[in-house]
């Protein structure tokens, strides 16, 4: 699957600690051969995100993108990255 980045989605991976931006690029390459690859954890979102899809950087980073079909060809566009927290909200009880 080809791998396109937003321009914020690059900004925000630049301004983080040169350990998280390697478990990106290793887990880039892992999901260009095997997207559904199970320490990806590749998964739906729900609402805010519904049609949008996550996959597992560290044990607390995520990389959240959109499948875009182009003719044959399935692009995955990141668009939103950070910790679990930051995207996703705490729960409340």
């Amino acid at each position: 699957m080809n791998v396109d980045l937003d321009p914020d989605f690059l900004k925000s991976l630049k301004k983080l600690d040169v350990k998280i931006r390697k478990s990106f690029k290793e887990r880039i390459l892992i999901f260009q051969k095997n997207p559904n690859e199970p320490q990806l954890n590749n998964h739906e979102l729900q609402n805010p995100y519904k049609g949008l899809r996550s996959i597992d950087i560290t044990n607390d980073y995520r990389a959240i993108f959109e499948e875009i079909i182009v003719g044959e060809e399935t692009i995955a566009y990141f668009s939103l990255f950070g910790i679990h927290n930051e995207l996703y909200g705490q729960k409340s009880d």
